[in-house]
């Protein structure tokens, strides 16, 4: 029909070469044109803020057609690591360790919602996760951390009789504790399995009085980590978690249901 199913057709039918003289499989050609274009990424040929060459122009070099050239490009958009600007090209994104788990996390939630066995690794994961983020925050907690943490922990306090609220504080009040590290790849992390647990919260009455709980135990991790106590850190939030893993089960929740706080 058109030149671009004309020229896909003649690359389905040799084997092509790049600029370099390395030989392109005419099977699943997008993928090598892929390969090649994250390996240039990665060293830095293109580098953050940079423009990929044109379709044509990534045609002729790699000796494929337009199909193969569209989809490994759709596919680094799809990772995060490209935008494709219509009339303009596509443009080099910076990477974050929060992009790169989001880019598993449909995945994630969708091996969870079958297995029960994975979310109690999840959970297992977690507790063991977090309680080495609370020995560590103890252990090296600046007096500008510890304030940071104390109003987190305010703005929790205050959401107490707003449900919706009270869970993205909590979650920030977790993620402020991670924080305390430095690591950008132990924040996502961390956020990442909050939000993963939060999908799969088994339908329960919720027990009158429950956030003051949570609130309680929170003030207690927190007077640890004030206090630069890495076992009773950790200790605070084994108590904690292991209450609150209770709650999670294997059926995925419902819309409008309300999760465990933790």
């Amino acid at each position: 029909m058109s030149d671009d199913y004309a020229a896909a057709n003649a690359a389905s039918q040799r084997v092509a070469k790049n600029e370099a003289g390395e030989r392109i499989s005419r099977r699943k050609l997008s993928h090598e044109v892929l390969e090649r274009l994250l390996a240039r990424i990665r060293s830095g040929e293109f580098s953050v803020g940079s423009w990929l060459p044109s379709e044509r122009d990534l045609m002729q070099s790699f000796g494929v057609g337009r199909p193969a050239v569209r989809e490994a490009l759709q596919s680094l958009e799809r990772m995060g690591l490209i935008t494709i600007v219509h009339g303009e090209g596509a443009q080099v994104l910076p990477l974050s360790a929060d992009k790169v788990i989001a880019q598993i996390s449909e995945a994630a939630m969708h091996l969870l919602s079958g297995s029960k066995d994975l979310l109690e690794d999840l959970k297992e994961a977690r507790l063991q996760f977090e309680v080495g983020m609370a020995r560590l925050a103890a252990q090296q907690a600046t007096l500008a951390q510890i304030e940071h943490l104390r109003r987190l922990l305010d703005e929790h306090r205050a959401s107490l009789h707003n449900p919706d609220l009270f869970l993205t504080t909590d979650i920030a009040f977790h993620r402020g504790i991670a924080a305390i590290s430095g690591n950008s790849i132990y924040m996502a992390v961390s956020q990442a399995m909050l939000q993963w647990l939060e999908q799969f919260y088994h339908e329960a009455v919720r027990a009158p009085g429950a956030e003051n709980t949570t609130l309680n135990e929170h003030v207690k991790l927190f007077e640890c980590i004030a206090g630069h106590d890495p076992d009773g850190a950790a200790k605070a939030l084994t108590e904690h978690l292991t209450r609150a893993n209770t709650h999670y089960g294997p059926q995925r929740a419902r819309p409008n249901q309300r999760f465990p706080r933790g």
